[in-house]
């Protein structure tokens, strides 16, 4: 059984957001992306505190695609450093995650 993941990240616009999400659900590597928007961002970049409008992306993945999900984000993505954080999935409806686990399973 393969340990399930949400991965995060920001993208500078939604239709960013769409195109990352219609990516990785069309080659399998995520069950489902959800797009959260936009949020308010300040951090520091480059020694200066930046404030930036994003949206918010969260990919339902495994762990044996993270890798894969990783190459596809920073292909597609217009950031130099894009956000990449993956929380594992500790528990859920046991019918929701067999589902999750089919759409990412590697054939």
């Amino acid at each position: 059984m393969s340990e399930l993941l949400h991965v995060t990240t920001t993208t500078a616009g939604q239709d960013e957001a769409e195109r990352i999400a219609a990516c990785l659900v069309e080659r399998r590597l995520a069950a489902c992306v959800q797009i959260q928007g936009p949020i308010k961002s300040t951090y520091r970049w480059q020694g200066r505190i930046e404030r930036a409008e994003e949206w918010q992306v969260t990919i339902k993945t495994s762990r044996e695609r993270f890798a894969e999900v990783v190459t596809a984000i920073g292909e597609l993505h217009s950031y130099q450093l894009p956000e990449i954080v993956a929380t594992p999935v500790v528990d859920g409806s046991p019918e929701y995650l067999a589902w999750w686990r089919e759409q990412v399973t590697v054939e």
